[in-house]
């Protein structure tokens, strides 16, 4: 014979637990205000590593719509196109290291890092603008995505600089907004 007692116990003891239980961790990548799927698309894929280039001449080529995990240098061993649009603190302690990509058609791309670093974009010797950028704390696929307006059939370097860590992650995707 069940006891009514017993029974309500148990079923308060239940409850408590249940409030007493912190909330399921959010997500912090779903906290981005972009569209940002196809990024965490390529993000779930296999990276293709390689080699980043110490030179604008030793730069290895990506592609769009893919990802590659670059492994850098210290970035006093770099010879960057350009000064980086960022200074470091210490840079005896950074990464850094450069890529080249050339887009078939132009407009606006976004660059994805799974890791806090400087990115630049060099076109026709210049830097190009960011045109706007977005990061989260706490996620890594991606951490930052930077969009620039990217010149058609024109080589572009890109220069990571400022990473506490050897590898990045790295994707550049065409914006959403450039094909709506």
């Amino acid at each position: 014979m069940r006891c009514p007692i017993m029974s309500a116990a148990f079923l308060f003891l239940g409850f408590s637990v249940a409030l007493a239980s912190p909330p399921p961790a959010e997500d912090p990548c779903a906290a981005f205000t972009w569209d940002v799927s196809r990024e965490r698309t390529l993000f779930d894929r296999e990276a293709q590593n390689l080699a980043a280039g110490n030179a604008v001449s030793a730069a290895p080529a990506l592609a769009t719509d893919r990802l590659y995990q670059l492994q850098l240098r210290p970035q006093t061993e770099v010879a960057f196109a350009t000064q980086p649009g960022k200074k470091m603190p210490d840079e005896r302690k950074t990464y850094a290291g450069l890529a080249s990509l050339t887009v078939e058609t132009g407009g606006i791309y976004r660059i994805a890092l799974d890791q806090a670093f400087w990115v630049d974009v060099i076109a026709d010797g210049a830097l190009v603008p960011a045109r706007d950028f977005q990061g989260r704390p706490g996620c890594n696929a991606p951490h930052k995505l930077v969009e620039f307006l990217l010149p058609a059939r024109k080589p572009i370097t890109l220069q990571f600089s400022g990473g506490r860590v050897s590898t990045v992650k790295v994707t550049v995707t065409r914006s959403p907004a450039a094909t709506s």
